[in-house]
């Protein structure tokens, strides 16, 4: 009782209250804008969130991660365009409702679907957070090595069609991890003389780079003015029993995948609510609804892509392995802070971890209550010229790059940093294992050193919990490549069974 008390503490703050304000607003408005993604407002926050108390900074954080789930759903149902990855299957059903007159229905549904998706992800956290980190206490340096590579592994398999450009992005990721001091014996490595690398490659300055000035060229570059105008009748709000029971069942299954794909590390919110709506579509005894304007539909796609929020958040902090790429800022903005995310996070600062559950579902009920409101000038900010919000994100982001170290170097670092990313993303290479590898490399390098020390390359299968962890790495690959290699020829077979088919 004493930890809740502490963890609680924060709240009595009215100053508290005040970032969490913040964050909601943030987050609902980097949600509600085509192209700004979670990963690049919550990176671009961490730069400004660096000088506050960790109670603060997190209430900042983690509220824009939580009100960006319900922002990005608007562009998604009222434009057809997702506000963010996660949004893309809202557009299946969404979109249709308001072509149909129903738009503030969706909006309903989407909203109440969404959260219904993030408390019970939180729900899972409090229950398996704790027995996981408390089995994670047992690893050494040969488990912890092993269980760096198998998240690093998934995301490279998951982040790309192509597994050599995941595989080149984690490679990257892992050199720019080596540049500064060795971690064992303290010398220098890749400064080239710099003495702003001496202390590594700054993260939030490759982060910042990677998903913010990288996006923002790759918009001026690909614009095209869009001819699709925003729905602006919304039609009636609230749903009648009928839909909600509808709503109800289309969530319940989506819910499930959702909590089910979020334990998976990189498995985002996209991938969780496109199963999700697949899944509730396959369970109807109405497939043919979906797709058309169906309630059921945006309920499931809506609430699996939500719920995936707890199960990242439960490898983040259990395991110290970012869920997805929103996380891996997260970790980077705590260690800064001094808390160091992890199996000893629930043994060394308990109250951290719930204040952190606490912020997420305050965030999620105050925002529920925000998006439910009749806010129809929200629907005039889709009229906004790109060009606008483009020069505010470059100039956010380059103080925001300054204020964390008051270094011109590394708002240079930041620059390049983009502009690596832009030859990435034309390059069709994922930058989320190049940011997993930047964090995870010092971590993966110094504890194989460590189990090398102890007992040779065997002691990297001294274990059964090595040697699974390791086997999972090499089936997660060789799934991955088996899955691609097959692909092409399925396509193929599709095809050409279309053209030759008389419909």
């Amino acid at each position: 009782m004493t930890t809740i008390l502490e963890g609680l503490s924060a709240f009595t703050d009215i100053a508290f209250w005040g970032f969490m304000l913040l964050g909601m607003v943030l987050g609902l408005l980097v949600g509600f804008f085509p192209g700004v993604t979670m990963t690049m407002a919550v990176a671009l926050a961490s730069g400004f969130t660096l000088t506050l108390p960790a109670e603060q900074g997190l209430a900042v954080l983690l509220t824009i991660y939580v009100a960006g789930q319900f922002g990005d759903r608007i562009p998604a149902i009222l434009i057809n365009t997702p506000g963010t990855p996660a949004s893309i299957a809202t557009t299946l059903d969404g979109y249709p409702m308001a072509k149909n007159g129903q738009a503030g229905l969706a909006l309903v549904v989407s909203g109440i679907g969404t959260a219904v998706g993030i408390l019970a992800s939180m729900v899972l956290f409090v229950l398996i957070a704790q027995p996981i980190a408390s089995f994670a206490l047992r690893f050494g340096p040969a488990e912890m090595f092993a269980l760096v590579l198998f998240g690093l592994t998934v995301m490279i398999s998951i982040a790309s069609k192509s597994l050599l450009k995941g595989l080149l992005a984690g490679v990257l990721g892992l050199l720019l991890a080596v540049v500064g001091r060795d971690p064992i014996t303290g010398d220098q490595r890749f400064t080239f003389g710099i003495n702003e690398l001496t202390s590594g490659v700054e993260f939030i300055a490759v982060i910042i780079g990677l998903f913010g000035i990288a996006e923002v060229l790759d918009q001026i570059l690909t614009h095209r003015k869009s001819t699709v105008r925003p729905i602006s009748s919304l039609g009636r709000w609230w749903p009648t029993k009928g839909e909600l029971r509808e709503a109800g069942r289309g969530g319940a299954i989506g819910g499930a995948i959702g909590l089910g794909v979020g334990i998976v590390p990189a498995a985002g919110g996209d991938i969780a609510g496109l199963i999700g709506w697949d899944r509730a579509r396959s369970a109807s005894k109405t497939p043919e609804k979906f797709g058309t304007g169906y309630v059921g539909g945006v309920a499931a796609s809506d609430t699996a892509s939500s719920a995936t929020l707890g199960g990242s958040l439960t490898t983040t902090m259990a395991l110290g392995i970012p869920g997805d790429s929103v996380m891996a800022v997260m970790i980077g903005s705590m260690i800064v802070w001094g808390i160091q995310p992890g199996p000893s996070l629930f043994t060394d600062r308990p109250d951290m971890v719930v204040l952190i559950a606490a912020i997420m579902v305050v965030a999620t009920l105050i925002t529920t209550a925000v998006s439910l409101v009749r806010t129809r000038g929200m629907v005039r900010l889709l009229d906004m010229k790109p060009e606008y919000l483009w020069a505010i994100i470059l100039i956010f982001c380059m103080v925001g790059t300054y204020a964390t170290s008051n270094n011109v170097f590394t708002v240079v670092t930041m620059m390049v940093s983009g502009v690596v990313g832009l030859g990435l993303k034309r390059a069709g290479i994922p930058a989320g294992p190049v940011v997993l590898g930047l964090l995870l490399g010092p971590l993966a390098e110094a504890n194989l050193r460590r189990a090398l020390v102890i007992g040779g390359s065997g002691e990297l299968v001294s274990s059964w919990i090595s040697i699974v962890l390791l086997a999972l790495t090499a089936l997660v690959l060789g799934g991955t490549f088996l899955r691609r290699f097959r692909t092409p020829k399925a396509a193929v077979a599709a095809t050409s069974r279309d053209e030759v088919s008389p419909n």
